[in-house]
């Protein structure tokens, strides 16, 4: 991800930047019929003013955010040189309980649960105040099948159209759970960036209007249903808000014990 980018800039570059044009390479070459989804990030926009559209200059602030750009740019190219079926996704930060724990929306939530467990004492972050849009990310990925469904690829921000800090995305989460956030959080300089993005919001106008697409889960909701599934994996009994609203909101099918799990637990199947 972006910090660990600076630390492995070439291996960013390799992967996340040159992957991409091997695959549309692969598919320019053999003639294949494939629509091809280039995961491209808010983080592309970097210092650009919010909100950030479609139409927004990207100013990159890390090695993974420049490879993205490549990578982005590669992608219009040759949808536009060899018309292929080419689309990109600039998503904002989409979050689950499947979130890496290194990432800081389930690093913090995570820390939540353990803490209210017993399992551990403190949370170290990095800088309180960088701002962010996030979202709940099982919407995204509908909106990236829905691109793909068009019948001409073009280019999408997605996003809820709403920014919160660090610092907040701390508060919501220790509060939900009954906690003060000051007991329990450090700060350590080692989490910084050496170069920063200050504030990300999307401006998903478009996607509303092309694809119509809009999130239906706010941010307190998503910071609530994420503390609950790290609850759950730890065994303890969740708080219970966050199952409501997956449950009001999406129905049995969404809930984080897997449909297919389910399916195969009633067939008889041993599932650990």
């Amino acid at each position: 991800h972006v910090k660990v980018s600076f630390e492995i800039p070439e291996y960013a570059g390799d992967v996340t930047g040159l992957g991409t044009i091997r695959i549309l390479e692969a598919i320019r070459r053999s003639g294949v019929k494939a629509r091809f989804y280039q995961a491209s990030s808010s983080e592309m926009f970097g210092s650009a003013p919010p909100p950030q559209s479609e139409t927004s200059a990207f100013q990159p602030r890390s090695p993974y955010a420049i490879a993205k750009v490549y990578s982005y740019w590669m992608t219009v190219n040759y949808r536009q040189a060899y018309g292929l079926f080419a689309t990109n996704g600039i998503l904002f930060n989409h979050e689950s309980p499947r979130r890496g724990e290194t990432f800081v929306t389930r690093k913090v939530t995570r820390a939540v649960a353990r803490i209210r467990a017993g399992e551990q004492k403190k949370l170290f972050l990095g800088n309180l105040e960088s701002k962010r849009d996030w979202g709940y990310a099982p919407e995204y990925v509908e909106a990236m099948w829905t691109m793909l469904q068009r019948e001409t690829p073009d280019d999408y921000v997605l996003g809820t159209g709403e920014s919160h800090s660090v610092r907040q995305l701390v508060e919501e989460g220790f509060g939900y759970a009954g906690l003060d956030w000051h007991d329990f959080v450090e700060i350590d300089q080692g989490y910084f960036r050496p170069t920063e993005v200050d504030f990300l919001q999307a401006d998903a106008s478009k996607a509303r209007r092309v694809l119509g697409w809009s999130p239906k889960v706010t941010f307190k909701e998503l910071v609530r249903i994420m503390v609950d599934a790290d609850l759950q994996s730890l065994g303890q009994a969740p708080i219970g808000e966050g199952m409501r609203i997956l449950q009001d909101k999406f129905g049995d099918w969404h809930q984080w014990h897997s449909g297919v799990t389910a399916l195969l637990q009633n067939n008889g199947t041993h599932v650990e």
